[in-house]
Formats: C-alpha cells, sequence, structure tokens
C-alpha cells in the first residue's frame, strides 16, 4: 500500500513525509528519525496534517514537538470556528494533559470537546477519553469506553490501538499483570502510526511481572531502539526503565531518573520512582525505597481533583512501605504491597 501511495504522490520538496513514512516502513526508525525530526522542524506538515503531525511527535517521544502540535492546533481551532480543527485540538491537548499530569485540564477540555461533539453533530471520538480513564484507574468507566471504542473503531476506521494501549496502561496500574500483557500485546501488535507506540514499555513490564522473559526481551528491543533512534531525553528515560525491569540492575533505574528529571511527561517520571522505590525495596533498602516511592506520590498527588487515586493514596501509601508481604501479580496486593498497588493506580 505504501508503495502505491509513494508511486502516485507528485514529487515533493525536502523534507518530505512520503519519503519519512516509506523510510520508517522499510527500515525502521533509526533510518527514518533524522527525516521525521526534519520534517516536525519545518512546520508545514503541522498546518496540513496536525493529527498525522501528533503521530509522528509521539512516536519520536518528542513531548516538546507534541505541546507545539496541540498549541497550534488549539489556536488555529478557536481563531477559525472550525468545529473539526477545534476537536481535533481539544482531543489532543486532553492526551497531552494527561501525560503531563494536568487532569484537571483534561477533564475540562473531554467536557468541552464532547459538548462541541453534540452541539455539531459529529462522531464521538473516543482516543483521548480512554487516555484520560486509564491513567485515572478507574476500571468500570475505562472497561465501558473501551467497549463503546471498540465498536466505533470498527465502524469509523479510528485507531483500535489506542483501546489497547489504554488497557495496557489500566491493568498495569492496577497490577492485573496477565489482562496487561494481553492488551499490550494487541497493541503492539497492531503496528502502524498511533498512540500505540507508547505500548512496548508496558509490555516489558507486563511480561517480566506474568514470567515471560522472551516477550519481554522482545519488547525491550523495540523500545530501545525507538528510543535510540529518537535520541529524546522523554524516550532515553522510559527505555532506561524498561531495561531495569528487565536486568534489575540498579544503574539502569538511576539512569531513568536522570533521564526523565527534566521531562515535562510527569506520567513516566513518577514512573520511574515509582519503579526504582519497589526495585529498592525488595533488595531491603527500604530507606531509600521511601524516599523514591515519596517523589512519585508528590509527583502525583498534585495531578488531579481530590477523586484521583493520586489523592486516595496520600494517607496509606507511604506508611505502609516499610511492611514486608508476599502477594501473587494476579491478585490485588494486601499489607505493604497495597502500596504498591496504590501508586501504581497513581502511576
Amino acid at each position: 500500500m505504501m508503495e502505491r501511495v509513494l508511486a502516485a504522490a507528485p514529487p515533493g520538496h525536502p523534507p518530505d513525509i512520503l519519503d519519512a513514512l516509506r523510510l520508517l516502513t522499510t527500515h525502521g526508525h533509526h533510518a527514518a528519525a533524522p527525516l521525521l525530526h526534519e520534517v516536525l522542524r519545518d512546520g508545514q506538515l503541522r498546518s496540513r496534517r496536525p493529527a498525522l503531525a501528533a503521530m509522528l511527535a509521539a512516536e519520536l517521544w518528542d513531548p516538546d514537538s507534541y505541546a507545539a502540535i496541540v498549541e497550534w492546533v488549539m489556536k488555529t481551532g478557536r481563531e477559525s470556528g472550525s468545529p473539526l480543527t477545534l476537536r481535533l485540538g481539544l482531543a489532543l491537548s486532553v492526551t497531552h494533559a494527561v501525560l503531563t499530569g494536568d487532569l484537571r485540564s483534561a477533564i475540562a477540555a473531554t467536557a468541552e470537546e464532547e459538548a462541541l461533539a453534540d452541539a455539531t453533530g459529529g462522531p464521538p471520538v473516543f482516543y483521548h477519553r480512554l487516555h484520560l480513564a486509564a491513567m485515572r484507574g478507574r476500571p468500570r468507566e475505562a472497561h465501558q469506553l473501551f467497549a463503546s471504542a471498540t465498536a466505533a473503531a470498527h465502524q469509523t476506521g479510528q485507531f483500535i490501538a489506542n483501546v489497547h494501549w489504554s488497557a495496557a496502561i489500566l491493568h498495569n496500574g492496577l497490577a492485573e499483570y496477565p489482562a496487561a500483557l494481553t492488551a499490550a500485546r494487541q497493541a503492539v501488535a497492531q503496528g502502524g502510526l498511533s498512540m500505540a507506540g507508547f505500548a512496548p514499555p508496558e509490555l516489558v513490564e507486563a511480561a517480566i511481572r506474568c514470567d515471560e522473559p522472551d516477550t519481554a526481551a522482545a519488547a525491550l528491543e523495540s523500545v530501545t531502539a525507538r528510543a535510540a533512534a529518537a535520541g529524546t531525553a522523554t524516550g532515553l528515560g522510559v527505555a532506561a526503565y524498561a531495561r531495569g525491569l528487565a536486568t534489575g540492575v540498579e544503574e539502569h533505574y538511576r539512569e531513568a531518573v536522570d533521564r526523565l528529571a527534566d521531562s515535562p511527561l510527569l506520567a513516566y517520571r513518577a514512573r520511574a520512582h515509582l519503579l526504582y522505590g519497589e526495585w529498592l525495596r525488595r533488595q531491603g533498602r527500604r530507606r531509600y525505597s521511601r524516599e523514591h516511592l515519596r517523589t512519585a506520590h508528590e509527583l502525583l498527588s498534585g495531578a488531579g481533583p481530590p477523586a484521583t487515586p493520586a489523592t486516595r493514596c496520600r494517607r496509606s501509601a507511604i506508611s505502609h512501605t516499610g511492611r514486608t508481604r508476599n502477594w501473587s501479580p494476579t491478585s490485588r496486593p494486601p499489607g505493604q504491597a497495597r502500596a504498591t498497588y496504590r501508586f501504581r493506580q497513581c502511576a
């Protein structure tokens, strides 16, 4: 299909998005990343195909470019009065706000997008609502959205991979690792350009928790290749904590914390501290473990309104980090691991 599109396309002027996509399809991220970065910097793709530009920024783990695209689409939508452009901007802004930990803004933008869809009679768009429900750790709401989005995807062509990625986020956060493993596998299997490019790190964690090292190794290879090609601190930080999960090497967790220290993606910054804190606790280094778990809690406690899991875990999570209990990765943990479960809801 890509070859037919390229053959029918008129000659382009560099940077050319079709050349970039061809490289990505045929030679992978390492070969395509320089041209993809150039395309995003050029700005023409943003003005002509903003949704595609946003997907490429996500594929490159480039939160700064993603934020610039969101800002441009929102400004253009409000100034032009175009309902379609404004709805796209609102949906993109929800995903950005979720990843940066601004759940209040995400909730407000979701409500505005839904009101605009109702007023104009436009079809429902689900992907940003999926991301919000998954990050808030609300299983009932999320599963209802998963069902609606799956049905709509078959009818309208929306990306089904977004459903699977959101499900993987939700189930990893609830320590429901077999379900997370299934969802992450489905998201990765979809391939293509979408937020499912964020799925391989979820697959690494779920596979490690379910004792499937071969699956984890394959997913880690994908995470590492994408992050190395993109070259962003955020991508390299996520790849580092994925390596830490797979290898159990402390240096990888420390690298993740360092690389993500200035990342605007609060959810991943907090997750690096959470995973390192869990690792330290398993090594019996409880004082250092508490420091990182507290950091994760502090990062997430301001992410949303009082109803979010971040606030609900405030009273109990830290007080339990010094106790030692064993629990099955297939069930919700008691005791000390209940703190981890609460933190996972937050992250």
